[in-house]
């Protein structure tokens, strides 16, 4: 089963549920699902900080395991971590001072993204 997340609650959410225990179980092997997408909202993007600890080992995990890294591209702007007007597809937002391989994006986007290798479930923490 081919699954992706959605970290939209405010507070720790990506930090403590991807931090503890679901980023340890991917670099594990240990997940049971292939994770084939994850999308950041609010300050759950502040996880995607280059030089971010969970955010480093996640790139790591993501660019080996073939897992999307995308957030929300106005979140992002307006939390400094990227750059460009957001509100139009395909976005014209770049990330900034991120992790390698995330991108920027509103749903269109991350559907667009998700089309070649498409969830069989989404899971919004």
């Amino acid at each position: 089963m081919k699954v992706a997340y959605i970290f939209s609650t405010s507070g720790h959410t990506a930090s403590y549920k991807l931090g503890t225990m679901i980023l340890p179980q991917l670099e594990q092997g240990t997940h049971g699902v292939e994770v084939v997408g994850l999308f950041f909202f609010d300050d759950n993007n502040y996880i995607l900080r280059q030089g971010d600890p969970i955010g480093e080992r996640l790139a790591k995990v993501a660019q080996e395991q073939g897992i999307l890294l995308m957030m929300c591209d106005q979140c992002a702007v307006e939390r400094g971590l990227a750059k460009g007007q957001p509100g139009t597809f395909p976005s014209p937002v770049k990330p900034v001072g991120t992790v390698a391989g995330v991108r920027a994006g509103c749903f269109p986007d991350l559907y667009t993204a998700l089309a070649g290798n498409m969830p069989d479930q989404i899971i919004t923490l």
